[in-house]
């Protein structure tokens, strides 16, 4: 462990890869061992959620032990559990984990998408794309305040960012934090974004039959509609790899979209409404 311990330190993005990994292989096990291959991805998330939410604990107080004494800092979740050496040394072991699952590494790998892009199938999926990503923009939204509003909220811009929240766990933060709404809303705004792309991953391959997701046109109106880069790459992968990019693509431009309108004219017109 202490081996480990001082490699990962010293080399984080290669200890982030090699936790990804044991995490990813164990979903795909427990995928296999259900006879459920292709979804494999969404449990990998699944665990992946349990082993953040573990590290969280610790990092809030809580004490563990493996090997060595593991001790905490201060509450940024599993980069701050530090393992203890035989000499008294504080080793990050995880803290690549901040980098890899930072921006920049998601930009990168929503981005890099794009290249395995055919320009003659774009064309094909052209307007239907464009319509689906608006309607999907639109019915989240409204979805999400139509939720926020049975459930007790009436401030007009914790709704936004409800609705914000279901369209991606991207949008909810930039909307709450355009408004200056609470935490907690914006918490809950990410925990919805969160539970679309898991719920988009599972059923994307279950479904993919029955609603013709098997061209490259298919995927993009299928990206247009769901918007959740993570939850459409990951069903996408498991009904046919090659769909991925097509999807992924519409799928981020339904993120920046999103950004783009929901601090400003949905949100506005929401206040509007309610006020």
């Amino acid at each position: 462990m202490e081996i480990f311990a001082k490699m990962a330190a010293s080399y984080g993005l290669v200890g982030s890869f090699i936790l990804v990994t044991v995490v990813m292989l164990a979903g795909y096990s427990l995928a296999n061992l259900l006879h459920q291959k292709r979804m494999g991805a969404a449990f990998s998330i699944l665990l992946a959620l349990v082993v953040a939410w573990i590290g969280g604990m610790i990092s809030h107080g809580q004490q563990a032990a493996y090997g060595a004494e593991l001790i905490t800092s201060v509450t940024h979740g599993i980069t701050d559990v530090k393992f203890i050496t035989q000499s008294g040394s504080a080793l990050a072991v995880f803290g690549g984990i901040g980098v890899l699952g930072g921006g920049m590494m998601r930009d990168y790998t929503i981005i890099s998408t794009a290249w395995g892009v055919k320009g003659e199938n774009i064309v094909k999926a052209g307007a239907a794309g464009f319509i689906a990503l608006i309607l999907g923009l639109l019915i989240s939204y409204l979805s999400g305040v139509g939720i926020g509003y049975a459930f007790g909220y009436r401030d007009p811009y914790e709704l936004a960012t409800i609705g914000a929240g279901v369209q991606t766990f991207v949008v909810g933060p930039v909307t709450g934090t355009a408004f200056g709404v609470g935490s907690d809303v914006i918490a809950l705004s990410i925990a919805a974004g969160v539970v679309k792309s898991v719920v988009v991953m599972i059923l994307a391959p279950l479904l993919a039959n029955k609603i013709g997701l098997k061209d490259p046109s298919s995927a993009m109106i299928f990206g247009g509609l769901m918007g959740t880069t993570s939850g459409v790459a990951g069903g996408l992968a498991a009904v046919d790899a090659a769909l991925v990019p097509y999807g992924a693509m519409v799928a981020t431009f339904y993120t920046g979209l999103g950004c783009l309108l929901t601090p400003t004219v949905l949100a506005n017109v929401t206040a509007a409404i309610i006020h």
